[in-house]
């Protein structure tokens, strides 16, 4: 009977313990809700910021697409380009506007800072963003195509490249006139008159005055998709380009490229003719794989790439048969047609580079031909060729062996004839496993002293000779005899 109050008491309780379970789990759900609203509100504030200040490159290319990306998939607001470029390759240039044109985010390209331009493939670039803005001081067009050596393209490219501006400035609503005659005539124009002619959409003095100017902005990602922008305050997500995309920026230059190649061949060469400590093999190494890297960045043909790999063989052939050069001349020959074939499209290595360091490649070839082939005809320097003939001290005698210093080393001696005296020079006749087997040198025979010259003597003159006196008698009679 007891018992039953018990167990309803028990049920109360237990209900009052899951409904404040419940309640905290709905409290901190909700709690979890709200963090996550936040993160979301402020992602919407932020901006993507990149930076693009050089030729665009595939490098470049694939850094802008990755910060597309990070604006879309975490949900930034819109992406920001700065811009600061002389144009670059037609490829990489169409993959960034192809990747604007489809974008889900607003892209706002920025010319800047003041004295920046927007040129060439830069300006086709600006065209395609949903918001372009210029800094005082600022230019944009010049989009005419040219090859890498300045020379203008076949008329059918220049076509396509006009038409191709006019259709992407008729989408963003800018001046068609403009971005053909950027194409055709190669125009060029500074900010205010970009700004007056509907090429750019503002002017802006730094990046603080940008995003003022921008707050609240309407931009259409397409139809029935409108974004106003709210950048006053917003949080600026920098993107940087990174230590290994800054390098393969820096290799994107097919003239480098071929110069690693030339210089990182003639280098392997160099250790092939005279081995030593591996010190060329680890530049040429280094260079090469540098090279390849740049090539990696470009496309390139397989016509290219085998007339490399034809002519670091030639130059090969050259160390092993050395004789008028001939195949130093066919590689020098090979390297320049790799040079004018290894690329595709506009891009190409500049004649002023490519004739001078195939010629250089080719003299040392020939050059390190000779070394290699003076080098094997000298007598061995390492084995018993290097020990026979060498000269020693006798250290120490027991008995028929002695102890020799020689060539900075202790060796064990016995004498081809004769008997060995501690002290005594020693040469090196021939050798008996690990034995030398020495003879005494000659004693050197003693100079003869120099016989004194003999010293002048003085001239002595002839002293006068007394005159022969006459005695008394004789003078008398000789003074009778007068008459």
């Amino acid at each position: 009977m007891t018992r039953l109050p018990m167990r309803a008491n028990d049920a109360r309780a237990s209900g009052a313990r899951s409904a404040r379970i419940a309640a905290w789990l709905v409290l901190i759900a909700g709690l979890l809700l709200a963090a996550d609203s936040t993160a979301h509100a402020q992602g919407v504030r932020s901006i993507v910021v990149v930076e693009v200040d050089g030729v665009i490159t595939p490098v470049i290319a694939d850094h802008v697409r990755d910060a597309l990306d990070l604006a879309e998939r975490e949900g930034h607001q819109a992406l920001l380009v700065e811009l600061d470029t002389p144009g670059g390759l037609d490829t990489s240039m169409r993959d960034i506007v192809q990747s604007f044109l489809n974008s889900r985010v607003p892209v706002i390209v920025y010319v800047s800072p003041q004295g920046a331009r927007a040129a060439s493939a830069g300006a086709i670039i600006t065209f395609a963003s949903h918001v372009a803005a210029m800094a005082p001081g600022t230019s944009i067009g010049a989009a005419t195509p040219i090859d890498l050596e300045g020379g203008d393209l076949a008329e059918k490219v220049i076509n396509d490249a006009a038409s191709y501006a006019e259709s992407i400035a008729e989408q963003r609503g800018r001046n068609v006139e403009f971005a053909i005659d950027a194409v055709r005539e190669g125009r060029s124009v500074a900010a205010n008159e970009a700004l007056e002619l509907g090429v750019v959409d503002l002017l802006a003095r730094d990046r603080a005055q940008l995003l003022e100017v921008l707050d609240g902005r309407v931009v259409e990602l397409g139809p029935g998709r409108d974004v106003t922008l709210r950048t006053a305050g917003a949080e600026l997500v920098e993107v940087d380009l990174g230590l290994a995309r800054s390098v393969l920026q820096w290799l994107s230059d097919p003239n480098l490229a071929f110069l690693f190649i030339s210089i990182g061949t003639l280098a392997i060469l160099y250790e092939l003719a005279n081995p030593g400590f591996g010190g060329g093999a680890i530049v040429g190494v280094i260079l090469l794989v540098l090279a390849f890297t740049a090539l990696s960045v470009f496309p390139v043909n397989a016509a290219g790439v085998i007339l490399l790999v034809l002519a670091a063989g030639l130059f090969i052939a050259e160390l092993f048969v050395p004789g008028l050069g001939v195949f130093a001349a066919g590689g020098t020959v090979a390297l320049v047609l790799a040079g004018l074939f290894l690329f595709r499209g506009p891009i190409g290595v500049d004649p002023v580079v490519l004739l001078p360091t195939a010629v250089v490649a080719g003299g040392g070839a020939v050059a390190l031909g000779r070394v290699a082939w003076r080098s094997r005809r000298l007598a061995g320097s390492t084995g018993v060729e290097a020990i026979v003939g060498s000269r020693g001290t006798i250290r120490s005698v027991e008995g028929d062996e002695a102890l020799v210093l020689l060539q900075g080393s202790w060796w064990t001696a016995r004498a081809a004839r004769g008997t060995l005296q501690p002290g005594q020079r020693v040469r090196v006749v021939e050798m008996d496993g690990l034995k030398l087997v020495v003879e005494p040198e000659p004693e050197p025979e003693p100079e003869p002293e120099p016989e004194p010259e003999p010293q002048p003597q003085p001239e002595l003159q002839d002293a006068p000779q007394p005159e022969p006196q006459k005695d008394d008698a004789t003078a008398q009679g000789a003074e009778r005899g007068k008459p």
